[in-house]
């Protein structure tokens, strides 16, 4: 575990992709089999169920540090993490050893069959073999709050550059279902995949943005010097829904998300048209709530995530519909390697044969000799309920991840209100020194009322500063919440908005984010919650 704790706090301490790559080769290189597939669960959300609730976690490690209950609070008040908070108060290790990380993740695992007399002698008898850092990071993936600042290609890099496997391959044999018990490092890193698991997608082609903000516009020329003519590009609407994969192989169907969620069961009506694909047919494209031939907003597919049963009413009043836009498979065939144009021609082909059109539906090609054309179009995605448009070169093949070139994704500039900063929090990782995390209001009369929550968007003197004023003008605590004087204003931009019964100002954004800091602005200019209600799409 000693090995694992020091591989997290490197990769805390830094943000240098190279330095990342190093840090974690180095701990593959000095760690068993059984532990780096377990760091590779771990690193990619494969995190064990939380075996013990945070109210027996705080009370069991408090015996065994014996501070008083208002000392932890206050150290809780200031740390606002509480693995962190823990692991700084409780005492030094009598026992220690160093175990290794697939033996503690094994245990946390089997403990769901423990009693709680027996869960609390087995934490306090754990917490005794470790020193802080391996405390804090044990404490973490007890809580299932365990997150590392690398992403999935990091690591995967890593392991291609030990291995000789092609980063690709290594991306496509850790898509989908998998646990350590049954998915070794040995099968991640044969030279020949030997798999049956006919179930498993391919690692999802992703679009990078061109970006635009609010007060610079990309001009017809700019696209022209930079992408070349517009004929050379497929155009679409970027629809705001569910990206996915469905899967027909062997008479069997998946329907994965791209969260690698398996969803099969969570679109029944998707069924019968998959069923008649093809065997050995995989589809790339977005599952969107869709009624009387269009489609509706995204809060309205919200409302079948996340449920274990999917009710005869919630089909009949919340219908879906998958708009289909790449094929990578065909009759067994991986079709990657073929071109944007030939790809569509066999989506084409394979939609155009379904009995299911109205549920099976494919991305309509919007046709435009110049980018004149297309902006107009762009313009006008937010009336088709969409984002934007995508835009993918007729030659391009279907990559793995997020490449700069043959797909970019060009969508409409976000809707936006100026808002009061009137909470803040502080943020994890390296930032959890720092209040990142802000609350946001509009006036309603005379009051301010909060309406979104938002922590990414300002750069780090930014937040350096805005840190500042919090500390200097805090009128309130509640934990690690501080309340602030309402002074900051701040645009805020976001994707869509909805009603929502459970926020009190009666709506909910969709992807708030701080587009910059309205230094210019007193509180009085900020907007107000008539002006947000009147931007709702009824």
């Amino acid at each position: 575990m000693k090995k694992f704790a020091q591989l997290f706090l490197s990769l805390d301490e830094t943000n240098k992709t190279n330095e990342k790559i190093k840090v974690i080769k180095e701990y593959l290189l000095s760690v068993s089999d059984a532990d780096k597939i377990n760091m590779l669960a771990l690193f990619t959300g494969r995190k064990p169920k939380r075996p013990i609730n945070a109210t027996q976690l705080k009370q069991w490690a408090l015996e065994l540090s014996e501070i008083p209950e208002w000392l932890f609070k206050e150290s809780y008040d200031v740390v606002g993490d509480l693995a962190e908070t823990l692991s700084l108060l409780l005492p030094e290790p009598q026992h220690q050893q160093d175990r290794s990380l697939s033996s503690w993740v094994e245990e946390i695992k089997s403990l769901r069959k423990l009693s709680d007399e027996g869960k609390k002698e087995w934490l306090l008898d754990s917490l005794d073999q470790m020193e802080r850092q391996e405390k804090f990071v044990f404490l973490k993936l007890l809580t299932s709050s365990f997150r590392v600042g690398v992403s999935q290609s990091l690591v995967v890099k890593a392991i291609s550059q030990i291995s000789g496997l092609e980063t690709p391959t290594l991306t496509h044999r850790i898509m989908g279902n998998w646990e350590p018990e049954t998915f070794s490092y040995q099968d991640l890193t044969a030279e020949e995949d030997g798999t049956t698991d006919i179930s498993r997608p391919y690692p999802f082609f992703l679009a990078y943005p061109i970006q635009e903000t609010s007060e610079i516009k990309k001009s017809a020329e700019e696209l022209q010097i930079a992408l070349g003519n517009a004929t050379e590009w497929q155009a679409e609407f970027k629809w705001d829904g569910i990206r996915a994969q469905l899967i027909k192989r062997a008479d069997e169907i998946f329907i994965w998300s791209r969260g690698e969620e398996l969803a099969t069961d969570k679109f029944p009506e998707l069924h019968p048209f998959m069923l008649n694909l093809p065997n050995g047919t995989v589809l790339d494209g977005e599952i969107l709530a869709f009624k009387e031939n269009q489609p509706l907003p995204f809060n309205i597919l919200q409302t079948r995530i996340g449920r274990k049963t999917i009710s005869k009413k919630m089909l009949v009043d919340n219908p879906v519909a998958f708009i289909a836009y790449d094929v990578m498979e065909f009759e067994n065939l991986d079709l990657r390697s073929k071109s944007q144009e030939d790809r569509r021609k066999v989506l084409e082909q394979i939609q155009s044969s379904s009995t299911h059109q109205e549920i099976f539906r494919i991305s309509e090609i919007i046709t435009a000799n110049d980018w004149e054309k297309l902006a107009i179009a762009r313009e006008q995605a937010r009336e088709m309920m969409a984002e934007g448009l995508m835009l993918k070169r007729k030659t391009a093949t279907y990559q793995v991840g997020r490449k700069r070139g043959d797909w970019w994704k060009w969508k409409i500039d976000p809707l936006s209100v100026d808002a009061v900063m009137i909470y803040a929090q502080k943020g994890h990782g390296r930032r959890a020194d720092l209040y990142t995390d802000y609350t946001f209001a509009v006036w309603d009369g005379d009051k301010l009322v909060p309406f979104a929550k938002a922590y990414s968007g300002l750069t780090d003197k930014e937040i350096a500063k805005v840190d500042n004023f919090i500390k200097r003008n805090t009128l309130e605590r509640f934990g690690p919440v501080r309340t602030v004087k309402p002074e900051l204003v701040f645009e805020i931009g976001f994707e869509g908005i909805n009603r929502s019964s459970r926020h009190k100002s009666g709506i909910a954004l969709r992807f708030p984010r701080i587009l910059r800091w309205r230094i210019d602005k007193k509180k009085e200019e900020a907007d107000t919650l008539e002006s947000l209600i009147l931007l709702l799409q009824e």
